[in-house]
């Protein structure tokens, strides 16, 4: 995972403006309070700008925050410091969390870029720190038949109705030409078909099943709902 910590950790061309960016961390945010249960114990791993995980924050009792990118991590840190409900931990923190200290664990659009036997370790940790009552939502998962057309496409139709399309169109030929096409291309994304997912999920200890909608504006990909046996 190491090429892809790389890349999120430097400036990159994913969000065409500032208004995607926007509007893309504030539809997971929202969806993601749908998981919410007032009080809980919630762990957004991965979660990039999170810029608006202060919406969380008012719903859960804690938030932790957590990305394997330092300067990422940084920004999390600056932006949120005045937010006492939020914290921001390294992947290593999250690892040293007591085990059952956790109601939710959130994990959106990470696996893809994890080989399998990383995610593996990952929802072995996630299963540790769950209560016995816990929820795993793993978001953003890219089926084997999802091409970078598909996703393209469904980032052109969040433009056009979120007031950026112009500027997406430029930004997926950016893509196209920058660090993330070429790591894709080079590394490709890691894929899971629904069965391999929840039989994975089951070896890690966890009950699955597919949730309705996916996280995000990508309904051509898939969350699962994860609960411990």
């Amino acid at each position: 995972m190491g090429d892809w910590v790389a890349f999120w950790n430097s400036r990159n061309p994913i969000y065409v403006n500032d208004r995607h960016r926007d509007v893309h961390y504030r539809k997971i945010a929202d969806d993601i309070c749908g998981y919410v249960q007032p009080g809980a114990a919630v762990l957004d791993y991965g979660c990039g700008e999170a810029l608006h995980a202060d919406r969380i924050a008012k719903v859960a009792g804690t938030l932790i925050l957590s990305d394997a990118a330092p300067n990422v991590r940084a920004a999390l840190v600056q932006r949120f410091q005045d937010n006492t409900k939020i914290a921001v931990h390294s992947p290593e923190q999250v690892a040293a969390l007591p085990a059952g200290s956790l109601d939710l664990i959130v994990m959106h659009s990470v696996a893809q870029y994890l080989s399998p036997g990383e995610a593996d370790a990952v929802f072995a940790l996630f299963r540790r720190l769950l209560t016995p009552r816990g929820l795993f939502v793993l978001g953003d998962l890219v089926a084997p038949r999802v091409s970078t057309l598909t996703d393209a496409l469904a980032l052109l139709r969040f433009a056009a109705e979120n007031g950026f399309a112009g500027a997406a169109v430029l930004g997926l030929a950016r893509t196209l030409v920058s660090d993330y096409g070429r790591l894709r291309s080079r590394l490709g994304l890691t894929r899971y078909g629904d069965a391999d997912i929840v039989q994975k999920l089951a070896a890690a200890g966890f009950s699955a099943t597919g949730a309705p909608r996916n996280i995000g504006h990508n309904q051509s990909r898939a969350t699962f709902l994860a609960r411990p046996k």
